[in-house]
């Protein structure tokens, strides 16, 4: 699902709101996920997940095309783990 695909569903599932308040609301939402992992803190959503920051140490990699070796720093990345009620509802879904 897309984020505008997102929105849509959101939309059509509340008749009160319009497209563009639908947009607001996901827009808004997905911003304060994104600056709280930006200072450091850690998201949890009951029944969904929870996101939190990894940090990935530096290491060496390779360019695929020349073979050169190419140091890749250390970094911080996102990561998303499902809540039970969530991968309890996709076990059941995919059943």
């Amino acid at each position: 699902m897309t984020r505008s695909e997102l929105i849509a569903a959101i939309a059509s599932h509340f008749p009160t709101l319009t497209a563009k308040d639908a947009e607001i609301a996901v827009k808004e939402i997905l911003g304060a996920i994104e600056h709280s992992l930006s200072q450091g803190h850690r998201v949890e959503i009951r029944g969904f997940g929870s996101f939190a920051l990894s940090h990935r140490p530096g290491r060496t990699g390779r360019n695929p095309k020349s073979g050169e070796a190419v140091a890749v720093p250390a970094k911080y990345v996102p990561d998303f783990t499902a809540g039970k009620e969530m991968r309890e509802r996709v076990e059941r879904a995919t059943e």
